[in-house]
């Protein structure tokens, strides 16, 4: 699906085009104005051809983006989170329900994998984070990228609609990697532990602030709570897109988080759920886990939960 790199910086209207960055535009006919060449004229939605739009349907996103070298986007950077997405990913997406100069919102940038991946695309961008080594990171890889940098704001996402950057705005989308429920401040028994032999949790951080750092249940009401915020400044018509990877689960409950957050979100009424793609990523190794005992699965996917706003 990666496409050939793109040329050095150059300044644009709407972007700076960065140094790393590959392009993941899939090939096109090349029959002059076509669908397959051209957005559709009632295309109201973003930017992309008729080729571009259904190759995007597909319900398994595969991806093995490198994570070191120049086309790895600031991965030395912004490995210091534990759960970095790859900006191209995040890019692939905002291109997808969005046009080009429209704005996204992401409730919990971290090192700001949303706000490059709309720096790539061509889209304007806000982000909430409790963290300053976060954001101070985020802006580290997009001065290292040649990027333009986005709005970044120290701020717990609870109290967005008291920041001006975001409360005075209208956004096109919402688009956001949340915490996976305490998943991080259990002791960690996989990739880590493989390479390192060390357990120990690694939270986000340590604030109690954190939803990361709250039991499931209080977890899963603080996040619908945000996400409802989130979604009364977004537009009519507008979408809702966040990342949900499952617990493992134990005999008292599935921890099937995915599920849970569609259940909790289909419970506001302006919100339709739209379906799911899973995000496959190559790039972690396999392990035997539970050999030779029992089964416990390596979770190579994550899911990219769509909701769409129906009314005010």
């Amino acid at each position: 699906m990666l496409g050939n790199k793109l040329d050095k910086p150059q300044s644009s209207a709407a972007t700076l085009v960065p140094k790393s960055a590959q392009s993941i535009k899939n090939p096109t006919l090349t029959i002059k104005n076509s669908p397959q060449t051209m957005p559709h004229p009632r295309n109201r939605l973003n930017n992309l051809t008729g080729r571009e739009w259904v190759h995007f349907l597909s319900s398994v996103e595969t991806t093995a983006y490198p994570t070191t070298g120049p086309n790895s986007c600031g991965h030395n950077l912004r490995r210091i989170h534990p759960s970095p997405k790859p900006p191209q990913l995040m890019q692939r997406i905002v291109e997808f329900f969005t046009k080009e100069g429209q704005w996204v919102l992401d409730p919990f940038m971290g090192v700001g994998g949303t706000l490059l991946g709309c720096s790539l695309a061509g889209r304007n961008a806000v982000g909430l984070e409790l963290s300053s080594g976060y954001i101070d990171t985020y802006l580290q890889v997009a001065r290292q990228e040649g990027l333009r940098p986005q709005t970044a704001v120290l701020a717990d996402a609870r109290d967005m609609l008291d920041q001006p950057e975001v409360a005075g705005r209208r956004f096109d989308m919402v688009l956001t990697d949340p915490p996976y429920g305490d998943m991080m401040r259990r002791p960690q028994s996989g990739e880590k532990k493989k390479k390192t032999g060390i357990s120990a949790p690694t939270p986000f951080t340590d604030s109690s602030a954190d939803l990361g750092n709250l039991p499931y249940d209080s977890f899963l009401d603080e996040l619908i709570g945000i996400l409802a915020k989130s979604l009364s400044i977004v537009k009519l018509g507008g979408y809702m897109v966040l990342f949900a990877k499952d617990l493992q689960p134990t005999p008292e409950y599935h921890y099937l988080l995915h599920a849970d957050i569609v259940i909790r979100l289909s419970g506001l009424s302006n919100l339709a759920y739209r379906g799911c793609k899973i995000w496959y990523d190559q790039t972690p190794r396999l392990y035997p886990f539970g050999y030779p005992y029992r089964f416990v699965a390596n979770q190579l996917h994550q899911y990219i939960l769509i909701f769409q706003k129906l009314t005010n």
